[in-house]
């Protein structure tokens, strides 16, 4: 299986900075990608960013030229900045898995979630 650890959110002010973590454990071999998703209040869980093996990157459209995400092995990063109240949310760690031989079997992996705050 493969564990995802979050840490980094907080409370911080509009237009101000946090940065993510997420350390991917267990059977990282198995890994295609690594993302990040978040659900506001509310509402259902969307993705914000997602970085392949390859470092090739998506971003959700409101976050573009504001959000950075980066891969350092089985750790990635997400460098928010300008935040805005609508960032608000719980942002979760995901991995992509490969859908064959062993990986196949591995339930899809989610971190615990870390609470981002943007105040107004």
């Amino acid at each position: 299986q493969v564990q995802l650890v979050e840490s980094g959110g907080g409370l911080v002010q509009a237009g101000g900075s946090l940065r993510l973590s997420c350390a991917a454990s267990g059977d990282t071999s198995c890994i295609t990608a690594l993302g990040w998703y978040r659900q506001a209040p509310g509402q259902e869980r969307e993705p914000v960013a997602s970085v392949t093996s390859a470092t090739s990157t998506t971003y959700e459209q409101s976050v573009k030229g504001r959000f950075t995400i980066s891969r350092d092995k089985n750790t990635v990063y997400l460098q928010m900045n300008s935040l805005k109240p609508e960032d608000t949310a719980l942002y979760y760690c995901n991995a992509v898995t490969l859908k064959r031989g062993y990986c196949s079997t591995i339930p899809e992996p989610w971190g615990q979630g870390t609470l981002v705050t943007v105040s107004s």
